[in-house]
């Protein structure tokens, strides 16, 4: 199949009656679903002319750009449609503390109870990568709030030899525990690298976004049209 030839522009989307097509929103590099919202061809096309997450809202009866209020924007990196042309799934950079309005990262943190489920949680243990995504944007919320009185807001404003050392800090405590076949002690001393590294990163500008290039490059080079 000709993808290029099968693509098709806005207007041709099957809009229906109403004129609204949901739009499923899931974290780049993830997958982690954020929202969900709707669009109707206008919001559709501010979305693809600004590269930033517009909807239409139901209640309001108006258009909406997410986080134009919260500071929680959506940088859109890509806008897929489903094969009938009647769903849309939005793939962003989620800016800010997450994408609902509760402060929860995704709006989809509840669920329902499911009748023979395993007495274990289906995650026992929860995705590296979406912990380091929702410590991340936690990290870059600090640095534009700055709360007082927190330990993240002194490391971000303070000396920046402070926090150098620290990484120096705790890069020994990993390896003294690693030496030592100290599995507990390694994952705790590791985690504790992992928060100091990501407060050097957002202090610095560097989006988790950008590290997760960075390690997919050397991986698949072609993604990021390295040679």
């Amino acid at each position: 199949m000709d993808r290029e030839k099968d693509a098709l522009n806005v207007e041709d989307l099957s809009w229906g009656e109403t004129g609204l097509l949901p739009a499923v929103v899931q974290q780049r590099g993830s997958g982690e679903v954020l929202m969900l919202a709707w669009m109707d061809a206008t919001a559709l096309a501010r979305t693809l002319e600004t590269g930033r997450a517009w909807f239409w809202s139901r209640s309001r009866g108006e258009y909406w750009m997410k986080g134009e209020t919260s500071g929680n924007v959506q940088d859109v990196v890509e806008v897929r449609y489903d094969c009938d042309g009647d769903a849309l799934v939005l793939t962003v950079e989620q800016r800010g503390a997450g994408a609902c309005h509760t402060g929860e990262r995704s709006c989809f943190y509840r669920s329902l109870p499911l009748a023979g489920a395993p007495d274990v949680p289906l995650e026992a243990a929860p995705r590296l990568g979406d912990v380091l995504d929702e410590l991340a944007a936690v990290l870059e919320q600090r640095k534009r709030d700055l709360p007082e009185g927190s330990y993240t807001t002194k490391l971000l404003s303070g000396p920046q030899d402070k926090l150098l050392k620290k990484i120096a800090e705790e890069s020994g405590e990993v390896i003294i525990a690693a030496r030592d076949h100290d599995i507990a002690q390694t994952r705790y001393e590791a985690g504790d690298l992992l928060y100091h590294l990501l407060v050097v990163l957002v202090r610095e500008g560097v989006s988790a976004g950008d590290l997760a290039r960075e390690l997919a490059g050397r991986r698949h080079p072609e993604i990021v049209g390295e040679s």
